[in-house]
């Protein structure tokens, strides 16, 4: 058989963790009224759905109108993204007593490398079952695990797994726990692409596999189809990166009912960007690039970005950026806006500008002023810290 809920196998030494309905779960923790009821978070737009909301269709990205029209007594729930950083910033600290090799993805998923924790902890699958257990017990969360030889495997494993289960691929069975599986299992495979390669008759991985590459490639481009197609083959290569940097840190707000003031979409932006900034700070990083997202009111997605010539940690510099992109980007109402910051760089491995008085704002690379109010917001940060987030406001937003 390959696929063996907990078998005992040792050459499946990279586990692959991901939290189940993770926003949705910690709701149901901070309020148990709220277990075994079909629950989204969000605002206008569903950021996650529990697994009773998910039996009635629901899922992210859709309206909580559409949501709510699907099933009647859903309970919508706003986020609460400190509930969120404390719980994620608790499941990494149970995978690192495990191990340090640990590649964190996103706040609910993480990839680690089990190969040296097994004469602690014994076999992979054992360890799994103990991680498992160990966030139950610290967190009150469900996990799902999958083990495997590569990457790309394990992360499949996983999502045969969910809900809270544990799948482990032994080592010469790939094959057979691949091929069966539908095509939007596949890591990188998303609804649209799903959709699209089933238009093509592709609704496998047996289908996908059957496929000449050159054809493939025609459907979705030279890159997925390499993406997909090595890794299908078991040509995956790719260890578990402790030191990946990350992506980006990013903040969004779904809107309940579409937005037409500018001036509303603008204390949102100063909003997101505020929390950005503070993040960055927090974690130690800056970047380089800033990028804003709008959902219209057709629910129709943009995307705007602007690279600078010198990376920032500062809210100011972060807003001044978005608030310039979004005011280029044509929209008449805004149902979900996003602000993110890219090419995160450490302090370690940069050269940081220097304040400049008296250079104001006056585009994207003219960082002077705000480079010079960055003590200004690392102090403001800290009596945050110590008094909560509502001690120091911008006086835009009062």
């Amino acid at each position: 058989m390959a696929v063996n809920r907990g078998a005992e196998n040792r050459g499946a030494d990279i586990l692959h963790a991901d939290l189940d309905a993770f926003y949705a779960s910690v709701e149901q923790l901070r309020d148990p009224s709220l277990r075994d009821r079909p629950l989204v978070v969000g605002g206008g737009v569903v950021l996650a759905a529990s697994y009773e909301a998910r039996r009635f269709g629901i899922h992210s990205g859709m309206s909580t109108r559409g949501a709510t029209r699907l099933c009647p007594h859903l309970v919508i729930a706003s986020p609460t993204f400190s509930a969120y950083r404390e719980a994620s910033k608790a499941v990494l600290e149970v995978f690192g007593s495990f191990t340090p090799i640990v590649e964190p993805l996103s706040p609910d998923e993480a990839f680690l490398d089990v190969s040296g924790a097994q004469r602690l902890f014994g076999d992979p699958a054992s360890i799994g079952r103990a991680i498992r257990a160990r966030v139950r017990e610290r967190t009150g969360l469900a996990i799902s695990v999958g083990l495997a030889r590569t990457k790309f495997l394990a992360k499949v494993a996983s999502r045969v797994a969910k809900p809270d289960g544990m799948v482990v691929v032994t080592p010469g069975t790939e094959s057979q726990f691949l091929v069966p599986l539908p095509i939007d299992y596949l890591w990188g495979v998303g609804p649209a692409t799903a959709e699209r390669l089933r238009r093509y008759g592709l609704g496998s991985v047996a289908d996908l596999l059957a496929l000449p590459d050159a054809s493939l490639e025609k459907i979705v481009g030279t890159s997925l189809a390499g993406h997909l197609l090595d890794p299908s083959r078991h040509l995956d290569v790719r260890r578990v990166d402790p030191n990946r940097r990350r992506g980006s840190v990013g903040s969004q707000r779904a809107l309940g009912e579409a937005v037409h003031d500018p001036t509303t979409v603008q204390r949102i932006l100063l909003q997101l960007a505020d929390r950005v900034g503070s993040r960055m700070r927090s974690a130690g990083w800056y970047g380089r690039t800033v990028s804003v997202r709008i959902r219209n009111e057709a629910f129709e997605k943009t995307s705007r970005s602007h690279t600078l010539t010198v990376p920032t940690d500062s809210t100011a510099v972060i807003h001044g950026v978005a608030r310039t992109l979004v005011e280029r980007t044509p929209h008449s109402a805004v149902r979900l806006l996003a602000v993110s910051v890219s090419g995160l760089e450490r302090p370690t491995s940069l050269q940081l500008e220097l304040p400049m008085p008296g250079s104001g704002w006056a585009g994207p690379n003219r960082l002077g002023a705000a480079a010079a109010r960055t003590q200004v917001e690392r102090a403001v940060d800290d009596v945050r810290r110590r008094f909560g987030r509502d001690a120091v406001r911008n006086a835009a937003l009062l």
